[in-house]
């Protein structure tokens, strides 16, 4: 059975074929239905489900082969269930672990190479980008060429790239992961900001829990490609949260460490 994939909610309004749910509600920026998925012998995904609403941040975690990236994949259109239902609120964005620049093109013309599906006339592609570099603090590197950044700054233009289309659902594949403790904080707080003043849904993929739980609204477990928790953070983004001895995140990082079968060293 083929996978139906639906790229905008409010156009797709007849019932599903594989599972009969409407898709003409715009209230989630994604959602999967019973997705499966196998590589041969290998079950990568087994009837998954989940949504991420249109103004939610929802951080997936597992360990190594759990199916996340996939997952990831799938909503990004990269690829294409056995069975099951894939919808998105439009074409969603994506941003890598690795910025992915073209370093033959200008921070600016990176960005604005966010817009290649848009009907934007040259000028009007290049004011947008700049708008968005501004969104991120990169103005004064408009012009500059991928090899002339840091780390922290490449991955300020893979976000503006990914942004500047202004998305209702934003793909992030541990965006984070390679940057020092001090540059992935800034980056947190940056997309927190970004996601105050543009309203899309995300989707979040990080091996990190605490990083989970510093930005996620939910934290999603996937271990054998299922999901086997789904755990609501009542004070999601609370910068006094993490240390306050009477808030809810030591219990939910020893419940998610617990799902992924590791140790909390810090209890």
């Amino acid at each position: 059975m083929t996978a139906i994939v639906t790229r905008d909610f409010e156009v797709a309004s007849a019932p599903s074929a594989v599972t009969g749910v409407s898709t003409e509600s715009s209230e989630y920026a994604a959602e999967v239905v019973n997705a499966s998925l196998s590589y041969g012998d290998n079950q990568v995904l087994s009837d998954v489900s989940l949504r991420v609403g249109a103004h939610e941040i929802v951080a997936l975690i597992g360990r190594s082969g759990s199916g996340k990236s996939t997952l990831l994949r799938l909503l990004a259109g990269l690829s294409q269930t056995e069975s099951g239902n894939v919808r998105t609120a439009g074409y969603p964005a994506v941003s890598f672990q690795e910025p992915r620049l073209f370093p033959w093109r200008t921070v600016l013309a990176n960005v604005a190479f966010g817009l290649v599906r848009e009907k934007v006339g040259k000028a009007a592609a290049r004011e947008r980008a700049r708008q968005t570099l501004a969104e991120v603090g990169l103005t004064d590197k408009a012009g500059a060429w991928p090899a002339q950044l840091s780390g922290g700054q490449a991955q300020r233009v893979s976000l503006a790239r990914a942004l500047v289309a202004r998305p209702r659902l934003l793909l992030l594949d541990e965006p984070f992961g390679a940057l020092d403790a001090l540059t992935r904080r800034t980056m947190h707080d940056l997309l927190i900001t970004l996601w105050r003043d543009n309203g899309f849904g995300a989707l979040l993929v990080t091996h990190d829990v605490d990083e989970a739980l510093r930005l996620a609204d939910r934290v999603v477990v996937l271990a054998g490609g299922r999901i086997v928790e789904d755990i609501s953070v009542s004070r999601p983004r609370d910068p006094h949260a993490h240390d306050d001895p009477d808030s809810e995140i030591p219990r939910l990082r020893a419940e998610l460490l617990a799902a992924l079968g590791v140790a909390d060293v810090a209890r």
